[in-house]
């Protein structure tokens, strides 16, 4: 299997621009055979909690349409993080697009307590099948959160993807957390953080693949946009900048 994480940058709240963006680096995942691409959280608006309630929209949106067709056209499967309508508030949510298939979503469980004002926690876990493997995917704060990845592996997880906006600090914990958490469970654990401003804070990058080992295997820097794509079978990861 072969899985690209993407170092996207958001604008702040320019749905239009960043779909396009994403298009744009959804080509790179395709020209590296992927089979699956994941984004960083909330990056189809910028994480942005304050233009959240404004910004959400239904899952069923036709402004994801492009997404669905370039899926069907390539078969790959394709993750953007996006605000969401639930019936109780605006979620934190990854929407999943797969050849052939309606529409998946999972949303953020656990938020950290700054998001409370404006977000609400889902409850459900959510896998996503792709090409045999179950992929599991974990949102910024709650990534770094044991319980989430426990609840992730008992659920049947082959790997975690953690799709995040995380400063310099929330970086270095990444780096400290994964790689322990990977080898200890034997699960590879891929990272797609976001570059540039978010909400009051400078997005860090550092994308990284650990193996099931906890030894990192690639990173992206902290400022470009790019791409790596992890091959499962082989181990090994191809990185392009954008």
């Amino acid at each position: 299997m072969r899985i690209c994480i993407a170092q996207s940058k958001s604008y702040k709240g320019d749905i239009d621009e960043n779909i396009k963006n994403h298009l744009e680096i959804i080509e790179y995942a395709v020209e590296g055979s992927s089979d699956l691409v994941i984004f960083p959280e909330l990056s189809i608006t910028g994480y942005e909690p304050d233009l959240a309630k404004k910004l959400a929209v239904d899952v069923a949106d036709t402004i994801f349409d492009k997404f669905q067709k370039l899926s069907d056209n390539h078969n790959i499967a394709i993750g953007v993080g996006m605000p969401t309508k639930g019936q109780e508030g605006i979620h934190i949510s990854m929407i999943m697009f797969r050849p052939g298939q309606h529409r998946g979503i999972y949303s953020k469980q656990l938020l950290h307590e700054d998001e409370l004002p404006y977000f609400v926690e889902a409850k459900d876990q959510r896998l996503f099948e792709i090409n045999g493997k179950k992929v599991a995917v974990g949102i910024c704060y709650e990534t770094l959160q044991r319980e989430h990845f426990l609840k992730s592996k008992e659920a049947g997880a082959d790997i975690y993807i953690a799709s995040v906006a995380k400063p310099k600090a929330g970086v270095t914990k990444a780096y400290h957390h994964f790689p322990k958490i990977a080898n200890e469970f034997k699960t590879p654990i891929l990272m797609a953080n976001s570059v540039g401003f978010c909400d009051n804070f400078l997005s860090f990058g550092q994308s990284a693949v650990w193996n099931e080992k906890g030894v990192r295997l690639s990173k992206l820097d902290i400022e470009n946009q790019g791409v790596m794509v992890y091959e499962t079978e082989l181990n090994e990861v191809a990185v392009s900048y954008i």
